[in-house]
């Protein structure tokens, strides 16, 4: 099915030599001045569509697609139909995106500060931004060039946002230093007040002031409703490229390198340091004062209590390296049906 023109910008036709040359590849055959319309799956593409093979699995999916053309490891060309252009690329999940953003490209930033707007005394908006209805821009804020805060977001005082920036419906952002081209989807926040509190001798809690920042590298996009709480003392800090889910939640204090991955609910507490390309899967839990090296996987609901080496799988609760943790399962089962007993 076509993307919905009403949603989603359209800039096509475009040529079989300009989409090779967006994935990266080349076409295997065919006229390089070939128009096509648009992208599709491998089920639902017609003549005029693009289509790409992700994984072996789908290979009866490409012998029978009716893509005109298809985004392939050359490994695989000799299944795409006669009827289709093997598009050779060795990233094709990669080279199909950039595809699509040819024919669906982001949309571009319309200048300007709206009427309804409230921007602060001394805050300053780079060229070529868009300031759209009821966004607020707090005093001596800095927002870079090309860079579109769309209607009730809110840039808190003080906030200093780089170039290219996407801040959705109703984020928010304080106590932050943004770089380039980060992405705020709708209703995350950035830079509130961590959870930390004393408890007094009476029994109740003071709130210790959160003194620190939020520090987000180049291209970090962060979740709708994801919440990422700004320092106690230091900053946290998510390394370029990081990217958090919806419902993610990151406590004050967290040090994520580059390229981390945050999936859909899970959570990271306090002070805990995430090595580079880090994956933590939908609803894992860590608690705080962690170190999880770089290239660690942390499995879908996983409670991690104890520091993860680089490069470990861990799964379960606790969390176990993962072939333990499949082990330990399949002991649990044969006990539960009777097959094998204790020592």
């Amino acid at each position: 099915m076509p993307a919905d023109p009403r949603f989603h910008a359209y800039a096509g036709p475009r040529t079989l030599a300009a989409i090779a040359a967006a994935a990266g590849g080349s076409a295997a055959a065919g006229d390089p001045e070939r128009l096509f319309e648009g992208v599709a799956s491998l089920a639902e593409a017609g003549p005029e569509d693009v289509s790409f093979l992700g994984e072996r699995r789908y290979l009866d999916a490409l012998r029978a697609t009716g893509a005109g053309a298809v985004i392939v490891q050359p490994a695989f060309a000799s299944a795409v139909p006669a009827s289709a252009v093997a598009v050779l690329s060795d990233a094709p999940q990669l080279g199909f995106a950039r595809v699509a953003a040819l024919f669906h490209p982001p949309p571009a930033p319309r200048p300007g500060v709206h009427p309804t707007a409230v921007v602060g005394a001394g805050a300053t908006v780079g060229e070529g931004t868009e300031i759209g209805a009821f966004a607020v821009v707090g005093e001596g804020a800095r927002i870079g060039r090309d860079c579109i805060i769309h209607p009730h977001a809110v840039v808190g005082a003080g906030v200093e946002i780089g170039d290219g920036c996407r801040l959705h419906p109703h984020s928010s952002v304080s106590h932050a230093l943004l770089g380039r081209g980060v992405v705020l989807h709708p209703g995350a926040r950035v830079g509130q007040e961590g959870f930390g509190f004393a408890p007094t001798p009476e029994g109740r809690f003071e709130t210790v002031p959160q003194l620190g920042r939020v520090v987000l590298g180049d291209g970090v996009e962060i979740g709708a409703n994801a919440c990422v709480d700004r320092g106690a003392q230091g900053d946290t800090v998510l390394g370029p490229g990081t990217r958090l889910d919806n419902l993610v939640m990151v406590g004050h204090n967290v040090r994520a390198g580059r390229g981390c991955i945050l999936v859909a609910q899970s959570g990271v507490s306090g002070s805990t340091a995430l090595g580079d390309y880090v994956t933590i899967a939908a609803q894992a839990g860590l608690t705080g004062h962690l170190t999880i090296g770089s290239k660690a996987r942390i499995g879908a609901q996983a409670g991690v209590i104890n520091d993860v080496p680089a490069g470990t799988d861990v799964l379960g609760s606790p969390a176990w390296p993962a072939r333990e943790t499949w082990r330990a399962f399949a002991r649990l089962r044969k006990l539960a049906r009777g097959e094998a007993k204790t020592d």
